[in-house]
């Protein structure tokens, strides 16, 4: 996707805030999520993030402000999921981004109209942005693979099918929350070192991920794959993903299948949604090594090669109790790119529906922990503490292995060069409690 007039980094609107150098919202960017009034009973209804504020559609959409193709996209905006609108396609979902870009800059006739439809961003809650169907979490990073396979398999820390195809399993939706979702610590079982018997127990090993996810826009019909070179025109956009781990029940249940009760209990995403096209102007070619192995046909394109990376900053920081009863600033623990990853977007997309597997409007896809080729680019604890040998200093006085109870995790992301403007996602939050209580006995 090239960039187009909405990229435009010299453009202002009106709306003071978005015109901000470190805005994550300009003019350039107009994510879109599911959003009201904070402890108000309105129903949930689409809103585009400009600045500081919302442009609330549902509003927009009652003052009769467009027509033809445009108002039936922004009457499907206004719904409390956004599922009609990515049925619609992507040139509803570009028509309407193209009419509220032209209707939120600098001068424009209708700003007398948009204004009272505005929320801070302040005063809003957020719900899921889509009814979820399916959720499948990817492997894409290779770095964070091979840092894993390390801690298990020295010698051939990546498995044999690493380089020729995008590993995932099947999640769970129905745990996936919204940005500030507070989850118990999961139980289940686990094997101590050198014991011959599993325990089950609340995890000791609790872990973050540093994702990116991907929705899914208009899906295939059974039995017909989608092309790698129109597979992103399915990709409705971007959000930040947290999947939770749990590595001690992974350790133990992984055996020979893949991850299950270790990942099922919790996955939070950010509320905003970035389209393809406000990324436009980050997109990077598709490298590999050059004595890589060269994947199967279906894999490979030469548009995907020439520009399939994005360049995305992704941060994890993290905020203790401790920390937030004392104030302090939630530390960083690492940054790292999206480039780095092994596998794109549209190849992602292609090996999911190759064996004729049917992508559904809203279905989400995650791209797996993102880890750089640093020390300090490792998307989760598990590396940055070398599986558990070493501690992570974290605040004033404060050390970690993995996460405890009260711990906050939060995830930004963003995209920042000369001459393009920054695009930024928000964040996503996510905080441990403690292991639920046991439910009560059964009355004999």
């Amino acid at each position: 996707m090239s960039p187009d007039a909405t990229n435009n980094a010299h453009c202002r609107s009106w709306v003071a805030a978005a015109n901000h150098s470190a805005a994550d919202f300009p003019i350039q960017n107009l994510p879109i999520a599911e959003f009201r009034r904070r402890d108000s009973a309105e129903a949930f209804r689409g809103g585009i993030a400009i600045g500081d504020q919302i442009l609330d559609l549902a509003a927009l959409a009652t003052a009769g402000a467009f027509s033809g193709e445009t108002a039936l996209a922004l009457r499907a905006a206004a719904r409390s999921t956004l599922n009609d609108l990515m049925g619609m396609g992507p040139r509803s979902w570009s028509g309407l981004r193209h009419t509220l870009f032209e209707a939120l800059l600098e001068g424009s006739a209708l700003r007398r109209m948009l204004e009272p439809c505005l929320v801070p961003q302040a005063a809003a809650e957020y719900s899921l942005p889509a009814q979820i169907g399916d959720f499948t979490d990817f492997y894409s990073s290779v770095h964070h693979a091979t840092a894993v396979g390390r801690l298990f398999r020295p010698d051939n820390p990546l498995t044999p099918n690493y380089k020729w195809m995008p590993i995932g399993y099947h999640g769970r939706s129905s745990s996936i929350g919204i940005s500030g979702q507070n989850f118990h610590r999961p139980r289940g079982q686990r094997m101590p070192p050198g014991e011959s018997r599993p325990m089950f127990a609340p995890s000791v090993r609790l872990d973050y991920e540093l994702e990116l996810g991907i929705f899914l826009g208009n899906g295939n019909s059974i039995g017909y794959p989608i092309p790698i070179d129109s597979a992103e025109s399915h990709v409705f956009g971007l959000c930040l993903l947290n999947d939770w781990s749990a590595r001690d029940l992974q350790a133990w249940e992984y055996q020979p299948l893949g991850p299950f009760l270790s990942k099922n209990f919790a996955t939070t995403i950010s509320p905003w949604i970035v389209s393809l096209q406000a990324l436009a102007p980050y997109r990077t070619p598709h490298v590999r090594a050059a004595d890589d192995p060269v994947p199967p046909a279906y894999l490979v394109s030469a548009a995907n090669q020439a520009a399939g990376g994005v360049d995305i900053t992704l941060e994890a920081y993290i905020e203790t109790a401790a920390m937030h009863a004392h104030r302090e600033t939630p530390q960083r623990l690492s940054s790292t790119s999206f480039h780095h990853s092994y596998w794109t977007l549209a190849q992602l997309i292609a090996h999911h529906t190759v064996n004729g597997c049917n992508l559904r409007v809203g279905d989400l896809l995650g791209t797996g922990t993102q880890s750089g080729p640093g020390p300090d680019e490792a998307g989760s604890l598990l590396e940055l503490s070398a599986g558990g040998k070493h501690t992570v200093r974290v605040g004033s006085s404060e050390h970690r292995t993995f996460l405890e109870d009260g711990d906050t995790v939060i995830f930004r992301a963003w995209c920042a060069k000369p001459g393009a403007a920054r695009v930024g996602f928000g964040e996503v939050r996510g905080r441990v409690l403690p292991a639920a209580a046991d439910p009560p006995a059964a009355a004999g």
